[in-house]
């Protein structure tokens, strides 16, 4: 059972609840250190694990947890001391071992795009340290997150990878 109130997934992406950027965060050039996007990408993440079943309770009661295999991250327009944040996260496609995702950063109230980040995230057995199949019940509920993700447009950036523009 999800450890949140969790209803039937609908077909959108998940929503974070609305962040706001901690001014220990603030780098010498003024704006959200790139270290810090990741922090806020983990702690969307976090919300919708909760959501999946898998978050702190799973771990303790049923030694299970994920650990972050890839990640891509792009910068695309500052963020600043001030500017409250919502995560918007697509769960694109799981197995029984894996979780892939992609996330972005938006303005809370404006709406602009800030960041992406994309994950390829496997499920762990905790006594064992060693990556193993989610059980049964999550995979149903993962893949009812999934399905209900799959009817939403994909945003783009999804599968880039980092390369030189080429020259013609």
């Amino acid at each position: 059972m999800p450890e949140s109130a969790a209803t039937a997934p609908t077909p959108k992406p998940f929503r974070s609840s609305i962040m706001q950027i901690e001014p220990q965060w603030i780098d010498y050039n003024g704006h959200l250190n790139m270290a810090y996007y990741n922090v806020m990408f983990d702690r969307a993440i976090d919300e919708l694990w909760l959501e999946l079943g898998i978050g702190p309770a799973y771990k303790k009661e049923r030694h299970g947890s994920t650990f972050t295999a890839e990640c891509h991250v792009r910068y695309l327009r500052e963020i600043h001391l001030g500017d409250p944040v919502q995560i918007f996260v697509w769960l694109l496609e799981a197995d029984d071992k894996r979780l892939h995702t992609f996330e972005e950063m938006r303005h809370a109230t404006e709406g602009w795009l800030s960041a992406t980040s994309e994950n390829m995230s496997l499920h762990m057995d905790m006594n064992a340290r060693r990556v193993a199949s989610f059980p049964p019940d999550i995979q149903q509920r993962i893949a009812e997150i999934a399905k209900a993700h799959s009817a939403v447009p994909r945003p783009e950036g999804i599968g880039r990878n980092v390369a030189m523009p080429s020259k013609r």
